[in-house]
Parts: C-alpha cells; sequence; structure tokens
C-alpha cells in the first residue's frame, strides 16, 4: 500500500510493505538511486537488521557501507554528528551518495539531518523500525538534533526520497515501546479524524498485541493523516503544528527527567491530559471527554508521574522551539478530530493541568 506526499519536485511516497525491508534494493531501483549507499543505524538495530541489510545489497552488487551509533537520545547531538560526516568523509562519501536511514526517531533524526547538511545536501531514504518513527518522524521531513538546553532546537527540513515500512521490524520491540508509539496513532484521531479515534480506543489491546489487520490499518491511516496535513502545510506555517498536540508538556517532562525516566511517547500522553485539561478549562471541551480520554489513557500503562517540580516544567516550556515574542502556541481542542491553536492560555490554567496530569 501507498500513500503519496505531495510536495510539488519533492513529493515521495510511503511504503506500508509487510515484507518491505528485504526488498529494499528493488524500490531503491524503483526510484532510480544506483550511487554508494551509507546505511545511519543505531547498534541495537544494527544487530537486528543492519548487518542482513548489508549483506544483501552487497549481494545485489551495491557499494554499500553501514555506520551505528550508541542507541537513545543520547545519540542526537553535536558529537554523533561530527562523528559521521568524518566516517563520511573518510569513505569518500559525496554529493551523489545516499543515505539510507535504519532505526527508529533518533536514527532518522539524526540521518537525516547528515543528509541535509553534508555536502549542501543528499540524498536520504527513511526506512523507520519502530510505530513512533514509523507513523511520525519519518514522515514530513523535520530532521535534527537536540541542544543542551532543548530537544530538537538545531535542524532542517529535509524530505525523504521515500519511506518503507515494514511492520514486521515491530515485533522486535518491547510491549513499553509500543504501546509508547500507539501514543503518536492515537493523537492522530484526536486532532484530525473522530472515526479513526473510535476504532483506535476500541481495538486497543488489539493495537498493542500487534494484530496485523489493526496494525496495518492503523499505520496506513496515521500516515495518510501526516501526509496530507504536510502537503498542505510543509514548513509549519499553521495547520502543521496541531501534530504537536500533546507535546508541549511533554517535551517538557522529557527535558526536566534528563531523557532517563519517560519514552517519549508515554511523556506525550501526559502532555495530552494536560492538553485536554487545557481545553476543557479553555471552554472548548466537555468534562465527559476529558475523564474519557484520561480513562483511556491509563490503558497505556505509562509510568506514574513523580513529583516533578512545576518550576522545572514551565521552565523547559520557555525553550520550546514553538514559543515566540508573542508567547507559547498551544494545540486545544475543540472536540474529538477537531484541534485549534493558541496562546490565549493562562498561565494558572497550565499550573492546574500540570497539578492534573500528576494526580
Amino acid at each position: 500500500m501507498m500513500v503519496h506526499v505531495e510536495l510539488g519536485e519533492r513529493s515521495y511516497p510511503i511504503y506500508v510493505d509487510t515484507n518491505g525491508l528485504p526488498r529494499l534494493n528493488d524500490y531503491l531501483g524503483r526510484h532510480h538511486l544506483v550511487d554508494r549507499l551509507y546505511i545511519i543505524t543505531d547498534e541495537n538495530v544494527r544487530s537486528l537488521y543492519g548487518e542482513t541489510m548489508l549483506r544483501s545489497l552487497r549481494d545485489a552488487g551495491r557499494g554499500a557501507d553501514l555506520l551505528s551509533v550508541p542507541a537513545g537520545e543520547g545519540s542526537k547531538s553535536f558529537e554523533q554528528l561530527n562523528w559521521l560526516y568524518t566516517q563520511l568523509l573518510e569513505k569518500g562519501a559525496d554529493r551523489g551518495s545516499i543515505i539510507i536511514a535504519l532505526g527508529g526517531g533518533v536514527v532518522g533524526d539524526l540521518a537525516g539531518f547528515v543528509a541535509a547538511t553534508f555536502m549542501r545536501g543528499i540524498r536520504f531514504v527513511q526506512a523507520p523500525t519502530t510505530v513512533l518513527a514509523q507513523v511520525d518522524s519519518s514522515v514530513g521531513g523535520k530532521v535534527g538534533i537536540n541542544h543542551a538546553l532543548g530537544k530538537n532546537l538545531i535542524g532542517a527540513f529535509h524530505q525523504p526520497q521515500f519511506v518503507l515500512i515494514d511492520a514486521r521490524t515491530l515485533a522486535t520491540l518491547p510491549e513499553r515501546e509500543v504501546r509508547a508509539g500507539c501514543v503518536e496513532i492515537l493523537k492522530y484521531g484526536y486532532i484530525a479524524d473522530r472515526d479513526f479515534f473510535q476504532q483506535i480506543a476500541a481495538n486497543l489491546t488489539a493495537l498493542f498485541a500487534l494484530e496485523s489487520t489493526i496494525i496495518e490499518s492503523a499505520l496506513r491511516t496515521s500516515c495518510s493523516i501526516k501526509a496530507d496535513v504536510v502537503s498542505r502545510d510543509e514548513r509549519e506555517s499553521g495547520l502543521r503544528a496541531t501534530l504537536n498536540f500533546g507535546h508541549t508538556i511533554g517535551h517538557a517532562i522529557e527535558a526536566a527527567t534528563n531523557y532517563k525516566v519517560y519514552l517519549h511517547g508515554e511523556a506525550v500522553l501526559y502532555g495530552m491530559q494536560a492538553a485536554l485539561y487545557l481545553s476543557h478549562r479553555a471552554g472548548t471541551l466537555t468534562k465527559r471527554l476529558l475523564d474519557e480520554s484520561v480513562a483511556l489513557f491509563r490503558q497505556f500503562k505509562a509510568p506514574r508521574l513523580p513529583d516533578l517540580d512545576e518550576c522545572a516544567l514551565l521552565a523547559a516550556m520557555q525553550k520550546d522551539k514553538k514559543r515566540s515574542a508573542r508567547g507559547q502556541q498551544w494545540v486545544l481542542l475543540h472536540d474529538i478530530g477537531r484541534a485549534y491553536l493558541t496562546r490565549e492560555v493562562k498561565e494558572e490554567w497550565v499550573r492546574e493541568a500540570i497539578a492534573f496530569m500528576k494526580s
């Protein structure tokens, strides 16, 4: 199944192929990508898929190299970025070379930023292997690294040649990571599609179990929603910002806990809870929908929030890249499937929302 991201000359397909990774060489040929390949992955994915992919490409007569970084958020750093530049230069990469980003969101963001900046930009392919990466970070061209003062503050927009999603890779993920990734799937229902939301909410157990019909449908629909949003607003001037539902406070939770306590999706889950509270406080969401959502969130089994310092969370939000001189931009809901952007959120409401998500 294919979803298309319409961006004029930068348009590209998202292939949802249950046996996609073994057919990577065929997809490369379909897109006339015949130059030398550099697979960038992490140490975990290298042993699962990286070495096999390298052998497969070389057996097909491709020139290819495999570069791996440590697994985890810490690799989205200047140090790993510079190391990858050095490896590419030492191995003879040039402006015609192609990067394959094989892994989760960290690898996709990092490898994509390498591609965006190496020799002023080279082509790359996204081959995501986690739920989060397959439905979110691999689609849309956002690439980058973290800074000591905040997440994803250094980055670019650099669209891939194509995205290849192989749902079979999800079988190797820990259950906790699957649940956390599914938060982003639920997010699409909240912001854009009430029917999809209801379908996911009614089938969470099957989704967490990666039942093929459910997960493949969820991947397709999530990618379709994001592709539509990106096609209409590539550079996040308006509509695309709604994809950040739950991320303002979610990113602050990650930063306040040094990225060591919560998976990204778990932090976003709490951020969505806070955003729903703010929507209710703003008078645009009913108490019934708020309460039903909180009950739904319990099924994700995210670790309880510790006694996070409110001031630390507020300070982290001040560094959010979506903040401007006009104040913090929030993504709130009028209803399930109807997101809107606003800066009309009082600080006292935010403090109440923090207390609410910790209760």
